[in-house]
């Protein structure tokens, strides 16, 4: 599942996007710099500054690069792939090599998997989601674009995560539960029944509330 070696572009660059600069750098792929509105004064992997992608005079829109957004707000990091696509850039998967995939897993575009992350057998995972440290997800189980699953959130077999969704560190999704659009599910949360849009739920057994 490990994506050939890239130039790449990181658009964002703070707490999230420090976690896939270091998987782009442990699966050897080359960073180019990363761009932001205006320059970073911290910038821990001493990446080069290229500008803010909206630019009119933002010279990098061509076949020979790649992007990946370094955003971890879902409807924000959505929003900038979106724009990505109409400038017709190619978005890159970024997988780190301790990540556990099985091999038929239907992967989208944009998408960032994470350290010590479990992708059991049948998954479809849609463009843009983040599956972030540690978390495990079972066979079959359907993961719609622009969803964040936090670390160590464990999805049972069979979960729907709709559009846009967020799935909170450390949480439990019962196997079959389908989880709808807009939902932000907090930490630790343990989810027994199907959720409706835009609903924010936490606790044991997960209410809205």
């Amino acid at each position: 599942m490990q994506e050939p070696k890239k130039n790449i572009i990181l658009i964002g660059y703070s707490g999230h996007a420090y976690v896939l600069c270091e998987a782009l750098i442990e699966s050897d792929h080359n960073i180019l710099g990363y761009t932001e509105k205006k320059e970073i004064v911290k910038n821990p992997f001493n990446l080069n500054y290229l500008g803010n992608e909206e630019d009119e005079d933002f010279k990098y829109f061509s076949n020979e690069f790649y992007f990946i957004v370094g955003i971890g707000n879902n409807l924000i990091r959505s929003k900038i792939s979106k724009f990505l696509r109409s400038k017709s850039c190619n978005l890159v998967n970024v997988i780190h090599p301790s990540a556990s995939i099985f091999n038929k897993t239907n992967l989208g575009s944009g998408v960032f998997i994470a350290r010590n992350v479990a992708i059991n057998s049948f998954c479809t995972i849609k463009n843009d989601v983040i599956i972030n440290t540690s978390a495990s997800i079972d066979h079959e189980c359907f993961i719609s674009s622009g969803v964040h699953i936090a670390p160590g959130a464990v999805l049972l077999g069979n979960v729907e995560v709709g559009l846009n969704s967020f799935v909170g560190a450390n949480s439990v999704v019962k196997e079959g539960v389908k989880i709808g659009e807009n939902v932000v599910i907090g930490a630790g949360s343990v989810v027994l029944k199907d959720v409706k849009d835009n609903s924010i739920i936490y606790g044991n057994p997960a209410k809205e509330k």
